[in-house]
């Protein structure tokens, strides 16, 4: 893993639960993490939602736009975090690969995405503190 690792966030649409973690990882581990996210089948924009969720808590992802899953996005990417994209996601050996099983937030209300967008933000904070921990930690 490089000195600034690069973790890519992948779901099937790249609008609710890989943007949320992006946001959250961004929170939260700032510059000490590159933080990119795609999805096997985009959707045209971000499930307002998830954005609403989100800034509940003070991250703002509405201006975000669904990108799809390239296989040069996987190759750049040290770890490689999925979220029921099934197998979209092209393998590189020595990459992490990891899959976070997480209900979706398409459709749901702020209700429901709420206990989503907490799980992932539990995830992301274990995930930064194995993978670009403060200085002193």
């Amino acid at each position: 893993m490089t000195d600034t690792p690069t973790v890519l966030f992948v779901c099937v649409h790249n609008a609710g639960r890989s943007q949320m973690a992006a946001g959250w990882l961004q929170h939260l581990a700032g510059d000490r993490v590159e933080v990119l996210s795609a999805g096997s089948a985009p959707k045209d924009a971000i499930n307002p939602v998830a954005v609403e969720a989100m800034a509940e808590v003070g991250i703002d992802i509405a201006g975000r736009t669904p990108k799809v899953l390239t296989t040069d996005a996987v190759r750049e990417s040290d770890v490689v975090i999925t979220m029921g994209c099934g197998d979209a996601c092209p393998i590189f050996p020595g990459k992490r690969y990891e899959d976070w099983e997480l209900d979706d937030p398409a459709g749901q209300g702020i209700d429901a995405v709420r206990p989503i967008r907490d799980e992932i933000r539990a995830r992301v904070e274990a995930l930064v503190d194995e993978i670009a921990p403060r200085e002193g930690r």
